[in-house]
């Protein structure tokens, strides 16, 4: 079985003494629950692993009875430490308050329970955590899958990542084109607007909500106004209920509006955003292509090879914490932004001719950059480029 790179981290995580506890993070169906079966399978100490899927919201008292069943299991076995893994936690109302409860009085006790939890809704994780649980977690965030992840689980080549996307569930069904498109469309896309936002949250348009997930998805790689989405939209509505939809849809790691680059706050906030969607396979179900006619086409081959590496980028950023613009100025544009502290990071797409583009050299004018990187034919291509460690760029 394929194992995650966030695997060693948790484990060394664990192998230290009692501190924190230790929150797994991501969107659905990207292997929370399979990373954490392979961690318990390589402890050296027990563990207790349990899910509260199937429990009723209202029944908090759950987590109490499992902390109870870990301290006697504890004591039973004589054990040094124990592990307590709860997944799907957030489903419980109230968790966090329950959880900080019994946190505490094991710290109080020095009653060496580890405590391990997975959440598939990152808006109520987030919530609880920030409400309750200040100064008493870590955080691991499981992006979605890369390139070189989906490459060596599944032997995805380069050109069907671009297409197929990385949901690990959906890639035994790429030879037939129909069934994946269904199992995006009702397994992952359907499932995680309906669990994780509109039952979550209270949303009074969430038709409206629908449409600009299915538009933003095609139009992934372009650049577009929230004005002109409005045009396009069956529902009424306002720019300010829009921004308010895509900010759940990027907290939940569906979609994102990335800003103008601008050494002003205020210019960012109200430029016109490019579209990026966290996963390709999103993109490619709205299109109404299939894998055939996309690759076929330069001109949307090329959109979809900039979408797929502004969602590299885009998972990247969640995991070393950087911040991802794009750049245009009249006819003049620069694919994408990465800044970090005071590095600026230039990184222009091109598919088909590295031609002259006067875009990248007026942004060096205005702006003191650190790197600008080139994806191209002729140098670093961008398959290459998706196997590329983000994090030493900024070195």
């Amino acid at each position: 079985m394929y194992e995650r790179y966030q695997l060693k981290d948790l484990l060394k995580r664990l192998k230290e003494p009692r501190k924190f506890i230790q929150v797994i993070t991501g969107s659905r169906q990207v292997g929370k629950t399979t990373l954490a079966e392979q961690l318990v399978q390589k402890l050296s100490f027990p563990h207790i692993f349990v899910s509260a899927d199937a429990i009723p919201p209202s029944d908090s008292i759950w987590i109490e009875q499992q902390y109870e069943a870990a301290r006697i299991r504890l004591h039973s076995l004589k054990a040094k430490e124990l592990l307590l893994v709860i997944d799907e936690i957030q489903k419980i109302h109230n968790w966090s308050e329950v959880v900080k409860k019994n946190w505490d009085l094991d710290s109080r006790n020095k009653t060496p329970i580890k405590l391990l939890l997975l959440g598939s809704s990152a808006i109520l994780m987030q919530k609880g955590l920030t409400e309750s649980l200040v100064g008493r977690f870590e955080v691991i965030q499981l992006p979605h899958w890369s390139f070189i992840e989906m490459q060596n689980a599944f032997g995805l080549t380069p050109s069907e990542y671009v297409f197929f996307g990385s949901y690990p569930g959906a890639a035994a069904f790429i030879k037939d084109e129909k069934r994946w498109k269904d199992y995006i469309l009702n397994s992952i896309v359907e499932t995680t607007i309906s669990k994780d936002i509109l039952q979550l949250t209270s949303i009074q348009k969430p038709a409206l909500l629908k449409n600009l997930f299915e538009l933003s998805c095609k139009y992934a790689g372009e650049i577009l106004s929230y004005t002109k989405i409005l045009g396009q939209l069956n529902d009424a509505g306002n720019t300010t209920t829009l921004v308010h939809y895509e900010d759940l849809l990027n907290k939940i790691r569906m979609i994102s509006a990335i800003q103008k680059f601008s050494g002003s706050k205020v210019s960012v906030k109200s430029s016109i955003p490019k579209w990026i969607v966290y996963n390709n396979s999103l993109a490619s179900v709205y299109s109404g292509l299939n894998f055939e006619q996309s690759i076929s086409s330069p001109n949307i081959w090329g959109r979809r090879i900039e979408q797929a590496v502004g969602s590299y980028l885009l998972n990247q950023s969640r995991i070393y914490d950087f911040e991802l613009y794009y750049w245009r100025e009249g006819n003049d544009e620069v694919d994408f932004i990465l800044k970090k502290n005071k590095k600026i990071i230039t990184v222009e797409v091109k598919t088909t001719s590295t031609k002259y583009h006067k875009g990248i050299v007026k942004f060096n004018q205005r702006y003191k950059t650190f790197k600008n990187i080139l994806i191209s034919n002729e140098s670093l291509t961008w398959s290459d480029f998706l196997i590329t460690d983000i994090s030493q760029i900024f070195e």
